[in-house]
């Protein structure tokens, strides 16, 4: 018989959960949600659906243990990112022990994981002490909407977030901004250069600017599992048409922020650049503002949940590495409501990518990790 987990994981690929905040018209998270909540409600657990934004729920479930303790949550989005370039995205795949298909990685391998943790756990009797709290959110993959609204209402003294890690534990990951930077010019015909000022002209000089930036950052501080802080250009977009001058050009930045680094720098960055400019050239014109931005987060790894997390790999003899990811997660959001959190989970590859997998054995070893943490923790 099928593992009750890894048959999860097929279900869970086979619906399209991608997020509609990135693929207008995608249908998002309402119909993984049902089912996860089915699964979990069928597993004795008590469910909450919290909409995080209209038609857009999480999923929360809960497991009170026999005596008072302390609250342990397990965290993990259902949204994915778009499927351009797949064959057949929603067709869960086993091959060579993989799972492959959209999300089979990020992460519905890991939420697959945290679920049937869950029901095991209920399967035995439950926990003895506490109590454990699943949460399935949505929106990770644009605003976060679905732990935002998860912290507002739900408190834990501790929380993993089962994104991929290969199964090591990432105590820190890396922060981000995204800016937009705008050059003007004034439009005239092109045989008219008296006339004229090309808003593109002067956005390639920005973007010759932001590269050095981007260059010393790289070449800059290192954190010591996070690697340097970085800077790219996203998107650019400008002009009119042939024949005509551009007035203006709008450039998307991201930039890549380290634990430790202030908030306001990618904009004060952006901005000594643009100042830069404006001494060189009376008549440069350009502003930048901040879009959105999530903080960095980080965890000492001597602290209390990671050392009981590390214990629990040990007792199911899964190896015990201490690192960080480069992506973001939400435990940056876990993390700012004073919850201690920790990110674990299977490994793959292909986030993002047109071929998209999780390892199987992985996601049995999470579970049972996750199990032995409920028992030890609350």
């Amino acid at each position: 018989m099928a593992d009750a987990a890894l048959t999860l994981l097929r279900d869970l690929v086979e619906i399209d959960s991608v997020n509609p905040s990135l693929v207008p018209g995608s249908p998002g998270e309402a119909a993984i949600g049902a089912l996860v909540a089915e699964v979990m409600r069928r597993a004795g657990l008590d469910v909450v659906v919290q909409e995080a934004a209209p038609g857009r729920p999480n999923v929360i479930g809960v497991l009170e243990g026999r005596s008072p303790g302390r609250t342990l949550m397990y965290c993990g989005h259902f949204d994915t990112v778009g499927v351009a370039g797949m064959n057949a995205p929603f067709t869960a795949v086993e091959r060579d022990g993989r799972l492959y298909g959209r999300g089979a990685q990020d992460m519905k391998g890991g939420v697959a994981a945290m679920v049937d943790a869950a029901r095991r756990l209920s399967a035995a009797g439950g926990v003895e002490r506490g109590r454990l709290v699943i949460a399935c959110v949505a929106d990770e993959e644009h605003a976060s909407l679905g732990a935002e609204a998860l912290v507002r209402d739900w408190r834990a003294d501790g929380a993993i977030v089962t994104e991929p890690t290969d199964l090591q534990i990432a105590v820190s990951h890396k922060g981000f901004a995204w800016l937009e930077v705008e050059t003007r010019g004034r439009a005239a015909h092109g045989s008219r250069p008296e006339e004229g000022r090309d808003a593109i002209f002067a956005m390639g000089r920005v973007v010759g600017a932001l590269e050095h930036v981007d260059r010393a950052l790289q070449s800059g501080a290192r954190h010591a599992r996070l690697g340097p802080a970085s800077l790219h250009a996203s998107t650019v977009r400008g002009g009119r048409e042939w024949s005509v001058y551009p007035d203006q050009c709008l450039l998307q930045v991201e930039r890549r922020r380290l634990p430790g680094e202030a908030a306001e720098k990618p904009l004060e960055e952006i901005e000594h650049v643009l100042r830069a400019l404006r001494g060189q050239d009376d008549i440069f014109d350009a502003r930048a503002r901040l879009v959105f931005s999530r903080d960095p987060y980080e965890i000492d790894e001597r602290a209390d949940l990671p050392q009981a997390l590390a214990r629990a790999c040990t007792a199911c003899r899964a190896p015990v590495a201490f690192s960080g990811v480069s992506f973001w997660t939400d435990a940056g959001v876990l993390g700012g409501a004073a919850i201690p959190s920790v990110v674990f989970g299977p490994g793959g590859a292909g986030l993002h990518s047109a071929e998209e997998y999780v390892n199987l054995a992985d996601v049995l070893t999470c579970r049972d990790v996750l199990v032995q943490l409920a028992k030890d923790f609350v």
